[in-house]
């Protein structure tokens, strides 16, 4: 049974890798494929609003669906068509062939974001301990990784579909052949315990984790989309140091990732999503006040510390919340993952430009600091055991997918 478990969560573990790496490919190559397809800076904010869109509306579906498949089968099909849609992004010629890549890219990621969470809080829930944050570690290793390879293929001038080609021919057949120990822990049998808990009520007492989840990404999109425009335009770094910041930001966000579990097991998810949080706000404000580039990269620093905690927890907490429902409350809480994408890079541009950067910047910091007051949401139901703090469920532990 432990055997099972291991491997479950490494194939898990590779799911989010290579997910992470994935999007990664997709996000720094947008100028290079704007030019590959003649993409107007006009009509490029609609192609990138659709992806987020359509994957909202991929998570949707997966809330109906894992009624009645279960979500490894999901993952397990969503996974290659994500893949083949990037490498479709690569290599098609017109507009069309484009919008065809992006749309498929869009839902497939909805159902594979959603999917490979509700794995991941029902292996948590089976462990009797928190792992969540270890599977988003990987998730940002991949990330680093995808952007490194992107990095390299425009270095030397490779076309997209020479840079997707290797890396969907490695990744597809493993997360196939890894899809064959993926546990779906025991979501279903709590579901049929505690069906009810799937209606109208669910999102009311799941509202607070939503717009903690929603502040988590306007935070996260602000960082990916305006850290090297903010170091270069405001804080005058030079081209060359303004790509440095968001690379600095994956890698505390993945170290921060790493030891974060120790930290939930050891303090309980609430303070460690408080500590977080004023972290990320932290961070907010010392970019918001820099003087110059180096204390600039000082705060995008903190940023990726504080934010690298709240959206696993976010995830785990839900689970946490509905045991009997964790499924459908997951894929409703992944939607507002898009939401925050949608909402962070607009909303700061706009601030930007009808007030100051600066100032924009004071916006996320404030949305951050809002989650103190929903932290408790991320205590057990159950407040027993004193202070939040994960504790084993005993009833689940050793159980998984495949009838154990």
């Amino acid at each position: 049974m432990t055997d099972v478990l291991r491997r479950g969560r490494a194939s898990l573990a590779f799911s989010f890798f290579a997910q992470g790496a994935a999007f990664a490919l997709l996000v720094t190559r947008i100028p290079a494929i704007q030019d590959r397809y003649g993409v107007s800076d006009a009509l490029l904010p609609a192609f990138l609003a659709a992806v987020p869109i359509l994957a909202g509306v991929g998570s949707v579906t997966t809330e109906q669906l894992v009624k009645r498949i279960r979500p490894s089968r999901l993952l397990r099909w969503s996974q290659p068509v994500v893949l083949l849609a990037l490498l479709g992004v690569g290599a098609g010629d017109s507009v069309v062939e484009l919008a065809l890549a992006l749309g498929a890219f869009g839902l497939a990621v909805g159902a594979l974001d959603a999917s490979m969470n509700m794995l991941g809080v029902s292996l948590q829930r089976t462990y009797g301990r928190s792992i969540m944050l270890s599977f988003h570690a990987v998730y940002s290793l991949g990330g680093i990784v995808g952007a490194s390879l992107a990095w390299a293929g425009a270095h030397w001038h490779l076309a997209l579909w020479v840079s997707y080609l290797p890396v969907v021919a490695l990744l597809l057949p493993a997360a196939l052949v890894g899809s064959r120990w993926y546990v779906d822990g025991k979501a279903g049998a709590a579901q049929e315990e505690a069906g009810g808990e799937a209606g109208p009520l669910v999102f009311k007492l799941l509202l607070p984790l939503c717009l903690v989840m929603t502040f988590a990404y306007i935070g996260d999109s602000t960082v990916s989309n305006w850290s090297a425009k903010y170091l270069q335009d405001v804080l005058g770094s030079s081209e060359q140091l303004a790509t440095v910041p968001y690379n600095v930001y994956m890698v505390t966000t993945l170290l921060g990732r790493a030891i974060g579990d120790v930290g939930v097991r050891r303090f309980g998810a609430v303070a460690v999503v408080r500590l977080g949080a004023l972290v990320a706000a932290l961070g907010f404000a010392v970019v918001a006040v820099a003087p110059g580039a180096w204390v600039g990269m000082l705060g995008f620093t903190l940023l990726g510390l504080g934010l690298c905690v709240l959206v696993p927890q976010t995830f785990a907490a839900a689970g946490r919340l509905f045991p009997g429902a964790s499924d459908a409350a997951i894929a409703r809480l992944n939607i507002f993952n898009y939401v925050g994408f949608l909402i962070g890079s607009p909303l700061v541009g706009a601030l930007g430009d009808a007030w100051t950067y600066r100032g924009a910047m004071l916006v996320p910091m404030v949305l951050v600091l809002v989650t103190l007051v929903y932290a408790r949401s991320f205590a057990p139901r159950d407040d027993r055991y004193g202070g939040g703090h994960e504790r084993p469920h005993t009833a689940d532990v050793g159980r998984g997918s495949n009838g154990l």
